[in-house]
C-alpha cells in the first residue's frame, strides 16, 4: 500500500515540468539552481523536485550536499535572498527534495551568472527565459499608478501598426521598422504592456511583442 508521501510525490511527477514545477536529476550547479530561483520568484513562484529525472522517474538526492547547495543558491547567487521551504518525500527507500519558492513581493530577482553579472529571469511554460529591459521597467513601475485613459499619439498608432503586420516582433527589429532611438522606444512599450494593449511573448528564449487580443475579435 502507497504511504501519503509516495501519493503526494506521484501526483506531483505526473503533472509534468511546468511554469510552476521543475526537476532537477541533482544539483550540481548553484547558478543554474539561481536562474530557476530567480525565474520562478518572478513569475508565480514554483517547486523544484531535486532527485526527480526530466522524465520523471525517482532517483532521489545525494546527500545534505543537495541542501546546502540550494542555501547557496538563494543566499548568494540570488539578489535578493530568496526565501524557500523545503520538505523531504521518502519513497521506495529513496528522498526528493521539495524547494517551494513563493512569488516575490518585490521584482525583479536577479541571478549570478557564469561571468558574474546579475540577470533576471521569467518563467515560460517549463522553461527559464531571459527577461528583456521592457520587463525590467514593468517591474520598476509595477507599484506606481497608472492613469485612467491611455492617449494614443502618432507614436503609438506607428507601433501598434508596425505590431501588427508583425505579430511576435522583437524590441530590436520594432526599433529598426520604425527607427525611434532606443531611449524613447522602451517608455512607450512599457506603456502599452502596462495598459495590455500589448502582450509579451517568449519562444525559445527570445521575447516578442504582439497586440492583446479584445473580447469578441
Amino acid at each position: 500500500m502507497e504511504s501519503s508521501d509516495e501519493k503526494r510525490l506521484k501526483s506531483l511527477i505526473a503533472q509534468g515540468e511546468h511554469q510552476q514545477q521543475d526537476f532537477k536529476f541533482e544539483i550540481s550547479d548553484t547558478r543554474k539552481i539561481a536562474r530557476t530561483f530567480s525565474a520562478f520568484s518572478n513569475t508565480d513562484g514554483g517547486r523544484l523536485l531535486v532527485g526527480v529525472k526530466d522524465n520523471g522517474r525517482i532517483t532521489g538526492i545525494r546527500s545534505d550536499e543537495e541542501y546546502y547547495m540550494v542555501e547557496s543558491a538563494a543566499a548568494l547567487y540570488c539578489k535578493p535572498e530568496v526565501h524557500f521551504e523545503t520538505r523531504n518525500f521518502s519513497v521506495e527507500g529513496k528522498v526528493v527534495l521539495q524547494v517551494h519558492i513563493p512569488r516575490a513581493t518585490k521584482r525583479p530577482v536577479f541571478a549570478k551568472d557564469e561571468e558574474n553579472r546579475w540577470m533576471a529571469y521569467v518563467r515560460v511554460g517549463d522553461e527559464n527565459s531571459l527577461a528583456n529591459i521592457i520587463q525590467l521597467q514593468i517591474w520598476k513601475e509595477e507599484h506606481k499608478a497608472m492613469g485612467r485613459l491611455l492617449e494614443f499619439t502618432r507614436k503609438e498608432q506607428i507601433l501598434l501598426n508596425t505590431i501588427e503586420r508583425n505579430p511576435g516582433t522583437s524590441l530590436s527589429q520594432l526599433q529598426k521598422d520604425t527607427g525611434f532611438r532606443r531611449d524613447e522606444l522602451v517608455p512607450l512599450m512599457t506603456k502599452l504592456v502596462r495598459f495590455d494593449v500589448v502582450e509579451m511573448t517568449y519562444s525559445g528564449g527570445a521575447g516578442g511583442f504582439s497586440l492583446r487580443e479584445r473580447p469578441g475579435e
